[in-house]
């Protein structure tokens, strides 16, 4: 298979999909550019605060990006291409669009506020809850996980204890140097950006500046060399601060800065391939149908295609964090409804153009990776792109290799950070009911629906677990993460289905969701108990375990109960023609 041309074809895809099915579903649901959005409406100065749209882009994409788009089918290329290219396309535009966008309509709709409320309004306080329980332990997952992925990048040590040495500790040293300078510049962003109204052209072009400015400085001078436990304690304390500071101080200019090293890595990858590809040594070496005998291998995933495909992708084509993201910070600052579009829909599709380039990567390094010369699908990335630019021009090879990494490295800190603030948006709605005004709360509700309070206990909560390392976390995320997605696409489907919008597009993607992460996690459940029995694994499979059964029990039952409305809603309509 040619790169180039697969790359090619599958941005044209990814193009005429936002163009046709994005427009579709704009009309379906009533997208209107006169009707006051929340920011608007409700602008607080702190959470609640219209934003110039490249930023809410910038902020959107930022956040919901992170590292899977990259590593999920990196690992899943064990299965063959044809698959992973069939699902991300496929998936992106008639799953994850759809659900990214409904996600951030309906809140726009219920101001700003998250799918708890959604379904509340649709379903009851009783299923809100339950949401809120099932959303609020993956986020904590999430937390966990990636503040465990950024120490490991920023430490001298692993999270085992292990020295990191040579040039992957210098590596490891410059990205931590860059990232504080990077939230330095960030601040000052948003100063002169919201309180001095400097023009956002002008305050753009300083910033891409800055950043060439701060990654030069951080990869020739990097002092800072501490422990993956010292790390995990200053990333905690870093999101304590972050997620309840006002959102124009730092979350709206460092996730719009963000987004410029983004489209860089993009704008990078696409070189990278096509000019491979042009050289003559754009290679294409994953199998089209995949090689069972590298599952688990290396930097592969485990498992049959069905349900490890749909799982392991996540991010590239759906992931119920973005649900979150949508509902929970974006809608609080989208400046006009008909921004609905570009903002979430075209991020899931920008996102699935990123899975493109992944698999494109791993492509090109396929033998190597497959041999086990790579220790993560980050490395696989960056490897395979910089490797691809290093072949028509050399002496960039290693440059792009180091701007890569930083890219991933912070996307994470961007979607640690985000994923905090959504936590404690969470814990504060278990509280609040919907009819109630938070001033009105009195004792223990008063003070959990604190957002210092509740940003606390997340961040002990979280940090505490992601001090065990993220491997030890990171088997449950990926299906929790796919599972909350298929609730996500119940609860917009049943609010569609009360305020009489058409919500059929919603029906596939939402039972598919749901059989594909059940199985994953009565899958996981099986295998862990398995082991945990033998005497082949530690307590960890057991918490694992317990967890697992725990998502699943509460999936069913807000599944029932949405299965429930929907028929109800079918019975009155009926009931409403035959009248």
């Amino acid at each position: 298979m040619n790169a180039a041309v697969l790359l090619i074809a599958s941005l044209a895809i990814l193009a005429v999909g936002y163009v046709v099915y994005g427009g579709y579903l704009a009309k379906q649901w009533g997208i209107d550019p006169k009707r006051k959005t929340p920011a608007h409406e409700l602008e607080d100065g702190m959470d609640y605060v219209p934003a110039k749209t490249p930023v809410v882009m910038g902020h959107h994409f930022s956040s919901i990006a992170g590292a899977g788009p990259i590593n999920g089918p990196i690992q899943a290329a064990v299965f063959g291409w044809v698959p992973v290219l069939l699902w991300v396309l496929i998936g992106g535009i008639f799953f994850g669009g759809v659900h990214d966008f409904g996600a951030l309509v309906a809140s726009l709709r219920h101001k700003g506020q998250s799918i708890g409320e959604i379904i509340d309004d649709s379903m009851g306080r009783k299923a809100k809850r339950l949401f809120l329980t099932f959303g609020y332990l993956t986020l904590l997952l999430v937390v966990a996980a990636f503040s465990s992925i950024v120490a490991s990048t920023f430490g001298s040590t692993t999270s085992a204890g292990a020295a990191v040495e040579g040039a992957a500790l210098a590596a490891n040293e410059s990205t931590a140097m860059i990232s504080i300078l990077f939230i330095a510049l960030a601040m000052a962003f948003g100063y002169f950006v919201y309180r001095k109204n400097t023009n956002i052209v002008v305050a753009s072009v300083l910033g891409v500046a800055g950043i060439a400015a701060i990654v030069a400085i951080g990869l020739n001078f990097h002092p800072i060399s501490l422990t993956y436990n010292s790390w995990m304690w200053i990333v905690g304390a870093y999101i304590l601060v972050a997620s309840v500071t006002p959102v124009w101080i730092l979350l709206q200019p460092r996730d719009y800065l963000s987004s410029f090293l983004l489209y860089f890595m993009i704008a990078a990858g696409v070189i990278a391939v096509i000019g491979g590809v042009v050289s003559g040594n754009g290679s294409f070496s994953v199998p089209a149908f995949g090689d069972a005998a590298l599952k688990g291998t290396g930097v592969f995933t485990t498992g049959t295609a069905f349900p490890a495909l749909f799982v392991t992708i996540a991010c590239g084509a759906i992931s119920g964090f973005h649900s979150l993201v949508s509902s929970g910070t974006t809608a609080k600052q989208l400046d006009n409804e008909k921004h609905a579009q570009p903002v979430a829909y075209g991020s899931m599709l920008i996102e699935c153009a990123v899975a493109v380039i992944s698999l494109c990567a791993i492509g090109f390094v396929w033998s190597a990776a497959a041999e086990g010369a790579y220790a993560s699908p980050t490395q696989v990335f960056a490897g395979g792109l910089s490797a691809m630019i290093g072949s028509f021009a050399p002496g960039l090879q290693n440059i792009m290799y180091q701007m890569l990494i930083l890219a991933v490295s912070v996307f994470c800190l961007t979607s640690l950070d985000t994923a905090t603030r959504l936590a404690r948006y969470m814990f504060q709605e278990f509280f609040v009911d919907q009819d109630v005004d938070k001033k009105d709360l009195a004792g223990y509700k008063k003070v959990l629906a604190n957002p210092y309070v509740a940003t606390a206990i997340t961040v002990v909560l979280g940090v505490s677990l992601g001090m065990t390392g993220y491997t030890k976390i990171w088997p449950l995320f990926g299906a929790a993460n796919q599972l909350l997605a298929a609730i996500g696409l119940l609860a917009v489907c049943t609010w569609l289905g009360q305020v009489g919008k058409n919500n059929k597009m919603f029906y596939v993607p939402m039972v598919f969701m749901l059989a594909v992460t059940i199985c994953s996690l009565v899958q996981t459940v099986m295998a862990k108990m398995t082991a945990y029995l033998s005497g082949a694994a530690d307590v960890w499979a057991l918490i694992q375990s317990a967890i697992a059964v725990l998502l699943i029990a509460l999936s069913l039952v807000l599944a029932g109960i949405a299965a429930k409305t929907l028929y109800g809603q079918y019975v009155e309509k009926n009931a409403k023609k035959a009248a």
